[in-house]
């Protein structure tokens, strides 16, 4: 039984959200750039048990691909090949940035820290790791009744 990392992807940086190993809480990791994600991954994995990565996935409000789907379908190919044994599952992340900002303002944090966007990252992954463990969360029950 492992923890489920979710990765909010970027073409420069992506946000980092991770459960506790009961799944019940989903904490904001960190934002690496992208092109240390998986040397990142590698590291995290062989310390922390992780049965399954949450990768946002960007759509249009016509549910249709966002223009940002195609830089992430590589580094899917790639997560996959890294680490065959994990799940990988994907979840809307329509206005999580959006939420996140809103968030982060209304949380009273300083002007100056609010223009770092890595914080924004770091919240979008959170939101898709909540979203993901509140459908899956449903999903059990639907199961089970």
């Amino acid at each position: 039984m492992g923890r489920i990392l979710a990765i909010d992807y970027g073409r420069k940086r992506c946000g980092l959200a991770v459960t506790d190993e009961l799944k019940m809480i989903a904490t904001s990791l960190k934002t690496v750039p992208s092109m240390e994600l998986l040397p990142f991954l590698r590291t995290y994995v062989s310390g922390n048990p992780v049965e399954c990565f949450v990768v946002g996935e960007p759509k249009q409000m016509d549910n249709t691909p966002s223009e940002s789907e195609r830089f992430i379908e590589p580094f899917l190919k790639q997560l996959a090949q890294a680490f065959p044994g994990i799940r990988i599952a994907r979840v809307d992340e329509r206005f999580t940035s959006l939420i996140a900002s809103r968030a982060i303002l209304e949380s009273g944090i300083k002007k100056m820290a609010r223009r770092d966007k890595s914080l924004v990252d770091a919240v979008s992954a959170n939101l898709i790791l909540q979203s993901f463990m509140e459908s899956e969360r449903i999903r059990k029950e639907h199961r089970e009744a």
